[in-house]
């Protein structure tokens, strides 16, 4: 997995102007997005909110879905002084993880054919470890080295 920020975490991206504000009253900002979470019957709770000069961070309990973005959107637009026009983004982190498959028969067997992409994919659903795991892309096939028979194959989840 590639490291980057949390997926339990907003990321909305500020002027300075804004970050001053906000800086000054944090915990009474954290209770209101709560508050406003906790109406709607959220189990979504926000934990923490870090500020730069750029960024506003806001990291949850859970993995924040598009109608509690929207809420605690909203939660933001009530804070004094804030014009919601200048926040830049409001946006959630994405992250992508990848499997290395070692030791593959790079030819198909009995033949001098190399696996196919799609082949793999097939194996990948027959296969009961794969059955919660979406392909992002085709899995990338390589020879290990290049006169060896055997490939790596790596495999965006």
């Amino acid at each position: 997995m590639t490291k980057g920020p949390s997926r339990k975490q907003i990321i909305i991206s500020i002027s300075l102007q804004i970050s001053r504000r906000i800086m000054v009253k944090l915990n009474k900002h954290i209770t209101n997005i709560n508050r406003t979470l906790k109406d709607i019957k959220s189990d979504v709770v926000a934990d923490f909110i870090h500020v730069d000069n750029r960024d506003m961070v806001i990291t949850t309990n859970k993995v924040v879905t598009n109608s509690n973005l929207d809420i605690i959107k909203k939660s933001i637009e009530n804070i004094d002084g804030v014009d919601i026009s200048k926040v830049i983004s409001l946006r959630l982190p994405q992250s992508q993880s990848y499997l290395k498959i070692l030791d593959i028969l790079y030819y198909v067997e009995d033949t001098n054919l190399p696996i196919i992409s799609d082949i793999n994919e097939r194996v990948f659903q027959a296969t009961h470890i794969f059955n919660d795991i979406v392909l992002v892309f085709h899995p990338y096939i390589i020879k290990a080295s290049p006169k060896s028979d055997i490939a790596v194959i790596w495999v965006g989840i």
